[in-house]
């Protein structure tokens, strides 16, 4: 398994340029590192921030289980989705709202094909909402299909 968690992961992670806002580092409560977030006041309306991952070393015809931690705290706060390389427009994960505040595991399958997915993209889209925020944590990639809980 590969951990490309924030603070001490080892993956390659970059901001879009065409996008409308940045994710920013955040403490997290523990005080073991932080995680990435986008407060809910962030922007305009329908606004978008993404987070690339840039995967390298994938294996052809294998497929793979990216898990993470997330968060969407706040009223309106916004929608989380994750997108996979060269299937940009349709996500492959979506959440619109929490429940509560707590943090709740992600889990995506990724089948390579002859063709290698290289780069997985959380979109933050800014909500109506004032308070609150989204966040990510916790990214790991291991190699097969993704555990049951």
């Amino acid at each position: 398994s590969v951990d490309c968690s924030f603070s001490r992961g080892v993956c390659d992670w970059k901001q879009d340029a065409d996008d409308d806002f940045d994710w920013n580092p955040a403490d997290r409560d523990r005080g073991d590192g932080y995680y990435m977030a986008v407060p809910a006041f962030v922007g305009h309306k329908k606004d978008m921030g993404r987070l690339k991952l840039l995967l390298t070393d994938l294996k052809p015809k294998s497929s793979y289980c990216l898990i993470f931690s997330y968060r969407l705290a706040g009223e309106k706060v916004g929608k989380l989705r994750v997108f996979l390389a060269n299937k940009i427009n349709a996500p492959v994960w979506e959440q619109n709202k929490g429940k509560d505040e707590r943090w709740r595991t992600g889990k995506i399958e990724i089948f390579q094909g002859a063709e290698t997915t290289n780069s997985v993209t959380f979109e933050s889209e800014r909500g109506k909402g004032k308070t609150g925020e989204i966040g990510v944590d916790n990214v790991i990639l291991i190699s097969g299909l993704c555990p049951e809980d």
